[in-house]
């Protein structure tokens, strides 16, 4: 088998056995991919001749070339996963990557909006235009369910009840949840589907995408998050923004407000609750307001 078809057959059994996202998979492919071209080059031959040598000399290589620690993390943990199923299937009797050892990685601490800027990032569309009301709807419910991009843009029409007040979410690893949407989401979705998505589909077809483009098709990830960068700049923040800008301050704002680890870490859909105790890092705001109230020294 060329190299191409046993990463191709891996990530086959993983979309199989642990059904894991296809922007993981891909990642995956990627790393592994990398590595053979690296070690066809520089060793001319193939991943199943790899030794632990090699894998060590590659990491070095990466280092060189200015990888960071995590995606060096993630490139380890790709070649393990790989060699643990070559050695499974038995296309090799020893594992190259087993004195490897992962570099230590420190947990970042998400970088969270405030309230108000929370509240001007939402009001930053202009909802007179169909995309403006598009986004505004997209961004109140991305706050008010704490969803991942990659689960909002991929929200059938049919994944939202609009008189239950709830969104169907498809996850990771295809789980799936219930999301309470709250009145305002509720609000600007009703107005978004009356008013703005007819407008943006122009007769041209149905379409079973809830958030469409002018052109018709489905929002894309990529396309979403340069319109919260633009509306960002809009609403005068300036801080550094990621992907999963509003998702960190859904959760911590609900922390700061009282709820649950684990209620949160249900709505988020983390599968672990070690996930979601980073958010216990960044939530002060009530934890310094229940000292002050309550302490004798506060």
């Amino acid at each position: 088998m060329t190299p191409e078809a046993l990463i191709d057959a891996f990530t086959d059994a993983l979309w199989l056995e642990d059904g894991l996202s296809a922007n993981t998979l891909a990642a995956y492919r990627a790393d592994l991919l990398g590595w053979a071209d690296w070690l066809r080059r520089a060793r001319g031959r193939g991943p199943l001749e790899a030794t632990d040598a090699d894998v060590l000399d590659y990491l070095g290589h990466r280092f060189t070339q200015g990888s960071s620690a995590r995606s060096t993390a993630r490139l380890l943990s790709a070649l393990r996963r790989f060699y643990h199923y070559q050695l499974r299937e038995g296309a090799m009797r020893s594992d190259p990557t087993a004195r490897a050892e992962s570099p230590r990685l420190g947990r970042p601490l998400p970088s969270v909006l405030s309230e108000a800027e929370v509240e001007a990032l939402l009001a930053a569309p202009d909802t007179e235009r169909p995309e403006g009301l598009r986004d505004r709807a997209m961004l109140e419910l991305l706050y008010a369910c704490g969803l991942r991009v990659s689960e909002l843009v991929n929200l059938p029409r049919a994944a939202v009840g609009l008189e239950r007040g709830v969104v169907q979410v498809t996850g990771k690893g295809g789980r799936q949840r219930l999301v309470p949407m709250g009145e305002e989401a509720v609000a600007w979705c009703e107005r978004y589907l009356a008013e703005a998505r007819p407008r943006l589909l122009r007769g041209r077809g149905l379409s079973d995408a809830l958030f469409v483009t002018a052109r018709g098709g489905p929002m894309t990830r990529q396309a979403f998050w340069y319109r919260i960068k633009r509306h960002a700049h809009a609403a005068g923040i300036r801080r550094p923004l990621s992907p999963h800008t509003l998702r960190h301050a859904f959760a911590t704002h609900l922390l700061n407000h009282g709820a649950d680890l684990r209620v949160v870490q249900l709505l988020l859909g983390h599968a672990d609750l070690s996930t979601t105790q980073i958010y216990t890092h960044v939530a002060r705001a009530r934890l310094q307001a229940l000292h002050r109230a309550h302490h004798p020294r506060g």
